[in-house]
């Protein structure tokens, strides 16, 4: 059996005193889209925040590619970070309002010294052709799209690092049903596509039902089914 291309064990979470997530363990492989499904504070975004590294665990390991990442330095970090992207529950909060989209999506290129300003341009606008925005879009900001058309220059940033696993953090619940179908079924593309994994983190369990291979339930921090 192939090795899972993240691992998490015991994963423990804490705010203060508060315990968020208290001995959580999964996997997931390539290709493979794993939900978190439970009521609101369970823990599901504390444990995407710590997958991401951007919480760092009180306890467990978190294991990507074969790699434990909970006892790297934030330098030792830094080159894995864009294989691990994610996409946020707010599409305009999670863009600066003051930048255009395609300064947006060419950001995370510029930061890593992967901008090349002869293809540069050419590259965001696949970007945008690819998640199913014209890419005249580009010149646009963030409040001149609408909310779905925001949610899809979000996944358009961040397969602009070319990751390999995708935290989706309630990417489609503020979006109108119509619309969520849609961006839901270009996640579904894409990943058959680029063989991305997905952690779906998700409250709905009809959107779970519909989206994801395997689903895990977390109440008050822990894992109850799955």
């Amino acid at each position: 059996m192939s090795e899972a291309l993240l691992d998490v064990r015991d994963l423990v979470v804490r705010y203060g005193p508060v315990t968020a997530v208290d001995g959580v363990s999964f996997s997931l492989a390539a290709g493979e889209t794993l939900a978190l499904n439970g009521p609101s504070g369970c823990g599901k975004s504390s444990t995407a925040l710590a997958v991401l590294q951007l919480r760092r665990p009180a306890g467990g390991e978190v294991r990507f590619e074969g790699r434990e990442l909970t006892s790297l330095t934030e330098r030792e970090l830094r080159p894995l970070r864009p294989r691990i992207q994610p996409v946020f529950q707010d599409p305009y909060g999670s863009l600066s309002p003051r930048h255009r989209i395609r300064d947006a999506i060419a950001e995370p290129l510029k930061v890593q010294g992967r901008w090349h300003p002869t293809d540069g341009p050419a590259r965001v606008a696949g970007l945008l052709d690819r998640v199913g925005l014209d890419p005249a879009y580009g010149d646009r900001r963030p409040h001149e799209l609408s909310g779905g058309q925001c949610q899809r220059a979000g996944i358009a940033r961040a397969l602009a690092c070319e990751p390999r696993l995708l935290v989706l953090d309630e990417p489609v619940s503020s979006l109108d049903p119509s619309v969520r179908a849609g961006v839901l079924n270009l996640l579904a593309d894409l990943q058959d596509d680029l063989g991305l994994g997905y952690l779906f983190i998700c409250h709905d369990r009809a959107v779970v039902r519909h989206f994801a291979d395997r689903a895990i339930e977390m109440r008050d921090g822990r894992v109850t089914s799955g």
